[in-house]
């Protein structure tokens, strides 16, 4: 009978997929001011092992209380840093040899999982009402959407970045060869989190 897993096989079982490489992912979170929706961010940041996070603009940091309510201590697992300015994050992130790639419904976007995820890659995220700003879009390399069949117009920002971090990370591990002793594909558990903030994004 299937049984939920233990602290040790959890372990084991991150430990395996922690095994496999996977190229440099980072995000930039474009003045994303719900705190809430911040620290959901991070934990999944953390959990999908990014590289580093920018906190652009009005942004709130981790040390805020209401971000650490969802980020839950995550952020000492992940490096982050403060920018004025979007541009400025993502000078940077392109500097370190990221492309740039925005999570928005804009014209020219293409659905996430056209687009290739498995390079090194900024995933940028906007404002919960305006989306990305003009600044960011600017300097976008491509554009990206997660396809609704809903009537709902479009997702919270701190669901649409996990969707978009996952996708990152599935496009890596399914380019790449699978070891003999890396998981099977119904071995791993469900994993949620809660999200009651009303706010949306494209």
């Amino acid at each position: 009978m299937t049984r939920n897993l233990g602290p040790t096989d959890l372990k084991r079982l991150h430990r395996t997929w922690r095994r496999r490489g996977v190229p440099p992912l980072a995000m930039a979170l474009d003045d994303v001011q719900g705190p809430f929706n911040v620290g959901a961010i991070v934990r999944t940041a953390a959990a999908e092992r990014l590289e580093h996070l920018w906190l652009a603009g009005a942004t709130p940091p981790p040390s805020h209380p209401k971000v650490q309510r969802t980020a839950m201590g995550c952020d000492r697992f992940v490096e982050w840093e403060h920018t004025d300015t979007i541009g400025d994050a993502l000078a940077t992130a392109r500097e370190g040899g990221l492309q740039i790639v925005g999570v928005e419904l804009a014209e020219g976007a293409q659905p996430l999982f056209d687009l290739d995820l498995a390079v090194p890659t900024c995933l940028v995220v906007g404002h919960e009402d305006r989306g990305l700003s003009p600044a960011a879009l600017a300097v976008c390399d491509a554009v990206g959407f997660v396809p609704q069949l809903g009537r709902v117009g479009s997702l919270n920002v701190a669901q649409a970045a996990g969707i978009a971090i996952y996708e990152a990370r599935r496009q890596t591990w399914v380019a790449a060869p699978t070891s003999g002793d890396g998981p099977e594909p119904d071995s791993a558990p469900a994993q949620t989190m809660g999200d009651n903030v009303p706010d949306h994004h494209g």
